[in-house]
């Protein structure tokens, strides 16, 4: 399998996580996130961690600040990449809210680079009150993944529909 790079998306709550975990029980998986140093310079100064609507503001605003000052949110990317290219590790998963920084992102990688959007309709909040997780619909993903099956059955149907995502790629 060659490697293959994953930029990730979905509201708060739709199993991310969960479906990144599953594809890492078998295949070697590195899942990095654009808001990683964000957090880190947050929590260095005051932000408890929490994930309620006036934190997710607080990180998408202190973010879009970041890309606006020096792209920092792109270069931890890109250095995350690189190390990936020098690994083991067979896909890379890339969280990114913002189509604008999506875009960017996929242009400046050389190797396979798919977008996926992970929706559960039954659990979307239609409004966050922040750009960042409110767009995340606003983009022309490569694939889509509707989050609706009982926790349970969840990876035998994704690691389904992830294999066809690996055959289209010819991985």
């Amino acid at each position: 399998m060659h490697k293959l790079v994953i930029v990730i998306n979905g509201s708060g709550g739709v199993g991310k996580d969960t479906i990144c975990n599953i594809v890492g029980k078998h295949y070697r998986t590195m899942n990095i996130s654009s808001v990683d140093p964000i957090k880190k310079i947050a929590s260095e100064n005051g932000w408890d961690g929490g994930k309620n609507e006036k934190s997710r503001k607080f990180l998408a605003d202190l973010k879009q600040l970041f890309v606006d000052f020096n792209d920092l949110p792109c270069k931890y990317l890109l250095g995350k990449y690189q190390e990936f290219l020098e690994s083991s590790n067979e896909i890379l998963f890339v969280h990114i809210r913002e189509p604008e920084e999506i875009s960017k992102f996929k242009k400046s990688v050389q190797k396979s680079c798919i977008t996926l959007l992970i929706r559960r309709t039954s659990h979307t909040k239609k409004e966050w009150n922040n750009t960042a997780d409110d767009n995340v619909e606003h983009f022309n993903y490569d694939f889509y993944y509707d989050n609706i099956k009982p926790y349970g059955e969840i990876e035998n149907d994704f690691l389904a529909f992830f294999n066809s995502i690996l055959e289209k790629n010819g991985s």
